[in-house]
């Protein structure tokens, strides 16, 4: 396991390449492509968006809507709907996807803030609760993934939707697997291949009983009933210069909530990313046990990269936060899933990879590797 001299990510993060400088420093593919950023015309890349915006822009006729937006209510849904209606002028429907955790105060504040703020339509969807219990409870024993149904979701539902309601522009906020390091991190506007990401890639379902008609909005790009080629997905991040810090510090100047007056989190550095409900969050600290770093490298590394924190200052973060998972989170988890907490740890211990951690003599798994 070795670790970026830039910022503080670990090679273990899937998919995410290191290279070696003249130096002998490694680097990582996440810091390389957020330096390459200087050298890219954004104002040029702009009259691109504009350019695709005026190809959709009154597919349904006048006052009908021409693009649709996939939302969560958090900063970067903020900045996306103020990109394309306020400055781009288009007509968005936004759609957006619950989770059915326990939401926190900022999450309610912020999706009804979404709305009021740039007055449009949130068509949300609710998803169907004993589904999500049974596939929550399986993808987690399986694959260490708690959160896949609801992830899977995120991702189909608004191209479903965006097909049903003839809005072929669909709109992303970033692409994480190029900002931040993954498998598909190449450079492109289009986000078809938005499900190869690892977050919602197919998984093997055969294990669990289910109807498939409880699948019905999985939305299957390999399936031939479906024109994914109708649909235009981008990813906003092709066309501005993105910076997530930025649009948190955008979307607090038009009413966004963030979690500082709330809840002090054990696991994250910060108060802004993902602060919808309580639980799902699960999913994003399971990296920790999987691959060694969790939501306190992840924004580490990103205020590293932006010039915010220096890298010190982010190793010391991480050591004291990355593995600490909230214990309120894993309250909610475990009320909503029907399980008690002995178990949830359960599950966990089965997916700490060995070839990263030691047990030491309290049953603590450690880190083999030292963040320096």
């Amino acid at each position: 396991m070795r670790y970026c001299d830039f910022c503080v990510m670990p090679d273990s993060r899937p998919g995410i390449k290191f290279t070696t400088l003249k130096d002998g420093r490694l680097k990582c593919s996440a810091c390389i492509n957020h330096e390459n950023k200087k050298n890219v015309d954004y104002k040029a890349r702009f009259k691109e968006l504009e350019a695709l915006c005026d190809k959709h822009r009154g597919i349904n006729g006048k006052n009908e809507y021409d693009c649709a937006i996939a939302v969560s209510g958090g900063k970067d849904s903020h900045f996306q709907v103020h990109i394309m209606k306020e400055v781009l002028g288009m007509n968005p429907v936004l759609f957006s996807v619950e989770d059915n955790f326990t939401m926190t105060q900022a999450g309610k504040n912020n999706l009804k803030n979404l709305s009021e703020e740039f007055g449009c339509h949130i068509i949300s969807l609710k998803p169907n609760i004993k589904t999500q219990k049974a596939l929550m409870l399986y993808t987690f024993e399986k694959y260490g993934k708690p959160t896949w149904y609801i992830d899977r979701l995120i991702y189909s539902y608004p191209f479903a939707m965006a097909a049903k309601f003839n809005t072929p522009l669909l709109v992303y906020g970033e692409n994480v697997s190029y900002e931040y390091g993954g498998n598909d991190a190449a450079e492109t506007p289009s986000a078809k291949d938005i499900f190869l990401n690892g977050v919602a890639s197919d998984i093997d379902l055969s294990g669990v009983r289910l109807d498939p008609k409880e699948l019905q909005l999985f939305y299957d790009p390999n399936n031939p009933n479906l024109d994914i080629n109708r649909l235009e997905p981008i990813y906003l991040s092709y066309f501005v210069k993105w910076n997530s810090y930025s649009n948190y510090i955008f979307a607090k100047s038009r009413g966004f909530s963030d979690l500082k007056s709330e809840w002090d989190r054990t696991h994250t550095i910060e108060s802004f990313d993902q602060v919808d409900s309580v639980a799902y969050i699960v999913h994003a600290w399971m990296k920790y046990p999987k691959f060694g770093h969790a939501m306190a490298t992840d924004y580490a590394s990103r205020l590293v990269r932006y010039g915010l924190m220096s890298r010190d200052e982010a190793i010391k973060l991480v050591k004291e936060k990355d593995h600490a998972l909230d214990s309120r989170c894993v309250d909610d988890f475990c009320n909503f899933i029907g399980i008690n907490k002995s178990k949830f740890w359960q599950i966990i211990e089965k997916h700490y990879n060995k070839d990263l951690f030691i047990k030491n003599e309290f049953g603590e798994y450690k880190l083999k590797y030292e963040l320096n």
